[in-house]
């Protein structure tokens, strides 16, 4: 079997005197540089010491009395080899190898090395012109070279739903042990150490140790100072190099350390192994006590991706290295590329090389579909040795409405106070309520968006309901609930009532907290309700046509309080779908995707101190998020459940244990559902299908007891 390593060569259209005396000549890379992945033919330290220990052990059963010590290797596992001087051997010789082949193959010539892969996979990264990268194709060495690609990213109540209480949870001795001596390394946005979901600190008087295994370290920087790591929070690191290298990166607001500037990641690592009982509190109202699905697991976090820009493969590939050199027991990536890789095949690209790696390894991979559903082939995780989940809805929602004057009843969204009870107020449109209606409209097209104060007559909008509209300058940042809100309460409105752009088409509406009376309405149609109703009741003067009294009335029902009656779970229209693409032509390849489906949709999780990705949830401590992302850690919690009871259990072990044990039908025992559209997608749902859901939905408990198991071994991956 010939074992693969990845070589990067990355975009880059100017290189500078400045990039060192060991980059080769004088020359200059010159404008047609371009980002490469180049696989070498020669095996990884990983797999070496894998093929040797082979080796031994097949003298060994050979010789029945036989001298073998000098086949003898040191007693280590493929995970913890890291901390042998044999490993560091082979880590420096693989080093010293790359750097050799790139003097020979470039004499003279100006590159950059980032990155020397050896774990995983034997490769580097390193910048060159598209002639430096023609000439690398034809060495020996060099098995293929393919155009490097982008990566993006892709609870209080789900261990509730999920059953985990008073079922996993009990197997595993309650809470207080789930998941314990079990490392989770999450490949996201970095991590906020300082969030009570990842406190170290024990109070249930038991030992928290760090589990031998595991030989992670914690980066120190002004941002992510020591201390930041504990016995929950037990390695950080982060990994820019190929953004650095394209002058992309800034360190300011990107944070030059595992800390997390985005939110992403702290979400996400929260929901798998976040703290029991924390109280997830917003707009300062409690929401309830959140936890992670294996609340007594370790998090080990591996920075690579970052809010300005996302990520790039080198950093990725270079993250999954060190986190299999660290011993992590399941590794979560809740990221997709960009795009489909090009090539052969979609899973012949270096993440999926490096995670097929990562399984041979001992390791249980878990990454997101994607949100590019609900079109066929629409999946973005493609490799058989993962396990890809898909998002599906849970039992709870924070239902919303306004109630009009004429006793019609709209549903939306936002998780917000009511108005007074028993009280109707009247409704102000913004448009109804400028200062200089025909020079404002002609110059700002989205002053509905309430997003400026200066715009309104405070005389006509106090005390009534201000109606704003909610457009695609919303879904792109541009325009913000926060804002409006700000504006709305400078104006002394009472509360507010979003509309939708009947333009904003396949969006998630998370609900929103509000600190004043709210709601948005998320279908069109209901929307059209609400304006022709407050359009009928407007009074106008038959001369001038100017409005002398506003008619329209409405009360606000108030979204803060959960409700558990939903049918579900159901399989949520942007969850990716199969069949899974072989290539970048849409032929299928022979692989089911997803593996499974899990919660995804509205989950509550740990937020940074200084996330962005989210305007209206800034300066929480929590917030409400979809997607698959938010689906693939729930699964890689309950793995590490999984991994905690049977420690010998292989990565396909722990997916047979998940797949054969999962669930087929809803809370109503009826088949699980399947959003089929963007628009008004629960007018188009059906009965899901394989390619919707994989093997069914996650059921943590049954995974504990799954009774048969299909193992298979690398050679079947």
């Amino acid at each position: 079997m010939v074992n693969f390593g990845i070589f990067l060569l990355f975009c880059f259209g100017f290189l500078s005197n400045s990039f060192g005396q060991d980059n080769g000549g004088d020359s200059d890379i010159n404008s047609t540089t371009a980002v490469y992945i180049v696989t070498l033919r020669q095996a990884s330290s990983l797999h070496l010491f894998q093929q040797e220990a082979e080796e031994v052990k097949r003298v060994r059963d050979q010789s029945k009395h036989g001298d073998t010590s000098k086949f003898t290797r040191p007693k280590l596992q493929p995970r913890n080899i890291s901390r042998s001087r044999y490993w560091r051997s082979r880590r420096s010789a693989i080093a010293q190898a790359h750097d050799s082949l790139l003097r020979n193959a470039l004499k003279g010539e100006k590159y950059i090395k980032l990155y020397s892969f050896h774990y995983l996979i034997n490769g580097f990264a390193v910048f060159v012109s598209s002639q430096q990268a023609e000439t690398l194709s034809r060495r020996r060495e060099v098995a293929n070279i393919v155009l490097d690609f982008s990566v993006r990213t892709a609870t209080t109540y789900t261990p509730q739903f999920m059953g985990l209480p008073k079922g996993a949870w009990v197997k595993e001795g309650g809470y207080e042990t789930a998941g314990e001596g079990i490392v989770i390394g999450f490949i996201d946005t970095g991590i906020d150490p300082t969030h009570p979901s990842f406190n170290g600190t024990d109070t249930s008087q038991r030992q928290y140790p760090i589990p031998n295994h595991f030989s992670g370290v914690c980066e120190v920087t002004p941002d992510f100072p020591s201390g930041s790591c504990n016995r929950k929070l037990v390695g950080a690191r982060h990994f820019a190099q190929s953004a650095i290298t394209r002058g992309i990166f800034n360190s300011s607001e990107d944070y030059a350390s595992p800390f997390d500037g985005d939110g992403h990641g702290t979400h996400t690592a929260s929901i798998a192994a976040g703290n029991h009982g924390v109280s997830a509190v917003v707009s300062g109202h409690n929401f309830g006590s959140a936890s992670g699905i294996a609340p007594r697991a370790h998090i080990s976090v591996y920075k690579a991706l970052y809010k300005s820009f996302g990520g790039f493969a080198a950093d990725v590939v270079a993250a999954i290295d060190q986190a299999a050199q660290d011993g992590v027991d399941i590794l979560s990536l809740s990221i997709t590329p960009n795009r489909r890789p090009p090539g052969v095949a979609t899973f012949f690209n270096p993440l999926d090389m490096a995670m097929l790696s990562a399984v041979k390894a001992g390791i249980f991979v878990v990454q997101a579909a994607g949100n590019t559903g609900p079109s066929p082939k629409s999946m973005s995780s493609f490799s058989p040795w993962i396990f890809t989940v898909g998002a599906a809805s849970h039992d709870r929602d924070y239902s919303n409405s306004i109630v009009l004057g004429n006793n019609v009843s709209i549903p939306g969204v936002g998780l917000a106070l009511r108005t007074d009870e028993g009280k109707k107020y009247t409704m102000i449109s913004a448009l109804d309520a400028l200062k200089n209606k025909s020079s404002v409209v002609d110059k700002d097209m989205y002053v509905g968006e309430c997003q400026d104060y200066g715009s309104f007559d405070k005389d006509v909008i106090r005390g009534n309901l201000l109606i704003c509209s909610y457009s695609i300058r919303f879904v792109l940042g541009l325009s913000t609930i926060k804002q409006a809100l700000a504006v709305a309460k400078n104006l002394s409105a009472k509360g507010v009532v979003f509309y939708m752009d009947p333009y904003v088409l396949g969006f998630q509406i998370n609900p929103t907290p509000m600190d004043m009376p709210g709601i948005i309405i998320p279908s069109a149609e209901d929307s059209k309700v609400l304006l022709k109703y407050y359009n009928s009741s407007l009074v106008r003067d038959g001369t001038t046509k100017e409005i002398v009294r506003f008619g329209a009335v409405a009360a606000i029902a108030g979204g803060q309080n959960a409700n558990f009656s939903n049918r579900a779970p159901k399989i949520m229209y942007y969850s990716a779908r199969g069949p899974d693409p072989q290539d970048s032509l849409f032929n299928d390849a022979d692989i089911l995707k997803p593996n499974l489906v899990a919660p995804g949709n509205s989950i509550w999780g740990a937020w940074s101190s200084a996330a962005t990705e989210s305007t209206e949830f800034e300066g929480e401590s929590f917030a409400m998020m979809s997607g698959t992302s938010m689906a693939a850690p729930h699964v890689a919690g309950v793995a590490a459940l999984v991994k905690q009871k049977f420690r010998k259990f292989s990565p396909s072990a722990i997916a047979s244990a998940l797949s054969t044990t999962s669930v087929l039908f809803d809370n109503k025992g009826e088949a699980i559902m399947a959003q089929r559209a963007y628009a008004n997608p629960d007018q188009t749902i059906s009965p899901a299908t394989p390619f919707d859901m994989g093997n069914g939905f996650v059921n943590a408990t049954a995974a504990l007891d799954p009774g048969l198991i299909f193992d298979t071994s690398e050679l079947n991956t």
